[in-house]
């Protein structure tokens, strides 16, 4: 099995380059934060609030489902660099719990690295480390002239 893809950028730089490129992520004053980046992988935590809970006081699936895409877009933008075209070509999500409000984290892996298509395997864990999600998604790399 290869080694894990080296990172080209640290969490605060991922962040900071989210904030350029991609600042509709707070536009409802999400707190959204990239944590950590290591070799192959990246942490995100949302803290849930009243905002992204659906009837009956849970996290809602939307919320669970961007949370997913975006530490995708987080792991692979660490690995990547700052390539803000890569775009999401598949997302499919499995959810395990209704979780409650409060901190969600988000770790990201690389399963493969190609030229063209990334493919990565997310899971959800809220704060008492509970797998609330899984997911996988594939992003498309922009052609690099």
């Amino acid at each position: 099995m290869p080694a894990p893809a080296l990172p080209v950028m640290t969490a605060p730089e991922v962040s900071a380059y989210l904030d350029e490129v991609f600042p509709q992520i707070r536009a409802n004053g999400d707190n959204i934060e990239v944590i950590e980046v290591s070799p192959g992988n990246a942490r995100v935590c949302l803290h849930a609030d009243e905002q992204h809970l659906r009837p009956g006081g849970t996290v809602s699936g939307p919320t669970l489902f961007m949370l997913a895409d975006l530490a995708a877009y987080a792991v692979i933008l660490a690995h990547i660099g700052r390539l803000a075209l890569a775009v999401t070509t598949n997302l499919n999500i499995n959810f395990l719990m209704k979780p409650a409000p409060g901190a969600l984290e988000a770790t990201a892996s690389i399963l493969k690295l190609g030229k063209r298509l990334v493919v990565t395997d997310i899971a959800i864990r809220d704060a008492n480390g509970e797998l609330v999600a899984h997911a996988t998604a594939t992003y498309s790399i922009p052609p690099q002239n």
